[in-house]
């Protein structure tokens, strides 16, 4: 087991939602923009580093058929999925570290709050960018810690983004829809400043 691995199992079995910062109630931001994407109810849609959000509990009360979570954490996703009791069986689950997914699917919509910005070497980001570019043939939207948010995670150091950093970063293969910034109030109540954007793929 990888280090980074071992990193992720500790802390989704020693570590209940209330008790880690990223927790949310409601994924409002994600879902505003999801929705404003107008998919399909078919849709491919994959959230990556999904863990135990419950974004993937929204997007099952939206409809949608064609749900992927990602997590690096198989204890995360053992968590979604005793949350979601019958439910789980209508997601696909896939453990994996985001750098070792070799897609066999298409995706319609791409994702990611708050796993780009623990990559903090430059290959580790071309790895995770070329790996998008290459299994999404309609939208991306991310969500980082921006220049006003915390420098670590976890107990990890991050890699934090303004909206033309990360914009250069997916300019193979994606251009930009529009970002906003806002404010995380975690189960601590502390903020977070993080930085949305949403993208559109490009035709290779």
């Amino acid at each position: 087991m990888s280090e980074n691995k071992k990193h992720w199992e500790n802390v989704y079995t020693d570590k209940q939602p209330q008790e880690v910062s990223w927790t949310q109630e409601v994924p409002q931001t994600s879902l505003d923009f999801i929705r404003d994407f107008n998919l399909a109810k078919t849709a491919n849609i994959i959230d990556i580093g999904g863990g135990d959000s419950k974004l993937v509990d929204f997007l099952l009360d939206d409809g949608y058929q064609n749900i992927t979570v990602l997590d690096i954490s198989e204890q995360a996703l053992l968590r979604a999925q005793s949350r979601l009791g019958e439910r789980a069986k209508l997601v696909t689950w896939i453990a994996s570290d985001i750098l070792n997914f070799s897609p066999d699917t298409q995706y319609d919509l791409w994702h990611d709050r708050a796993t780009l910005h623990f990559l903090t070497a430059a290959d580790q980001v071309k790895q995770y960018t070329g790996i998008a570019a290459s299994s999404v043939t309609g939208f991306l939207t991310i969500g980082t810690f921006s220049h006003d948010g915390p420098k670590q995670c976890s107990g990890l150091e991050i890699k934090q983004y303004n909206e033309e950093e990360l914009q250069q970063q997916l300019l193979k293969g994606f251009t930009k829809i529009r970002c906003i910034t806002e404010d995380h109030t975690t189960p601590f109540e502390t903020k977070q400043n993080f930085l949305f954007c949403s993208f559109k793929a490009t035709a290779n």
